[in-house]
């Protein structure tokens, strides 16, 4: 038995996300039923995370166990052959048996993009969230520094979750621009549902000035999520990478 560790990116558009789910088109499906075509065996990828429908990925981690004996750098090819070309598995290597894509990831990082121009750009609209009026960058920043560091995250997760643990720690949270793209970049040791886009849509409001960039403290000590902002359209965000303690 072989442990493969794979990194893949998608598109997420026209997926419901990554996760297996009964009678939706999923990543993760997508890949199962791939695996199975190559090797006759009944595969269980394990990824390094969730990503919500229309959320893409420009490396998301998986890794999966197998018997079959193809070698290792043919291994990316056959399963692109067999994939969407939405799904592209960018590298395959053999990982030891313990490896797990989940638990050994020691930081992950997020990208949210906007299209901040006057008009939509119609070459990224599946990709960026069009926000046509001008952004306060600097405000956005200063915000954003409230966040950084070790917090319950309660205000910034949707009341959806089951988890009752929501401290996590955001190591780097920054706004960058590009021409008319900004991009809030979120680097943490992990992340509650819809963490980074509610982020993302709190920032927003300070950008249009419709918050001051202090309130970013009270909304976390408020451990409410009616503090807090928006849920930022799912399109913008992008798992970026995955970090382990090997790279």
């Amino acid at each position: 038995m072989r442990r493969l560790k794979c990194r893949v990116a998608y598109d997420g558009t026209d997926f419901s996300g990554f996760q297996v789910q009964p009678e939706q088109v999923t990543i993760q499906g997508e890949i199962e039923a791939a695996l199975q075509r190559i090797t006759g065996e009944t595969i269980q990828i394990a990824g390094s995370g969730r990503t919500d429908a229309g959320v893409h990925a420009r490396g998301q981690v998986f890794h999966f166990d197998t018997r079959s004996g193809i070698p290792i750098e043919k291994w990316a090819f056959v399963l692109n052959n067999q994939l969407p070309d939405s799904i592209v598995i960018l590298s395959v290597e053999e990982a030891s048996p313990d490896f797990h894509a989940r638990f050994d990831a020691k930081a992950k990082e997020y990208r949210y993009c906007i299209d901040n121009g006057p008009v939509a750009n119609v070459f990224r609209h599946r990709y960026a969230d069009h926000i046509r009026s001008p952004l306060d960058l600097e405000a956005m920043r200063q915000a954003a520094r409230h966040l950084v560091g070790t917090h319950d995250f309660t205000s910034f997760c949707s009341a959806k979750t089951f988890v009752e643990d929501k401290v996590r720690t955001v190591y780097d949270l920054r706004v960058e621009a590009a021409g008319d793209e900004v991009w809030v970049i979120c680097r943490g040791n992990g992340f509650l549902y819809n963490m980074v886009r509610i982020i993302v849509g709190t920032l927003v409001e300070v950008g249009q000035g419709k918050r001051q960039p202090d309130e970013l403290l009270s909304i976390l000590q408020g451990r409410d999520r009616e503090l807090a902002g928006k849920t930022a359209p799912a399109k913008g965000l992008t798992m970026w990478e995955v970090f382990y303690e090997d790279e």
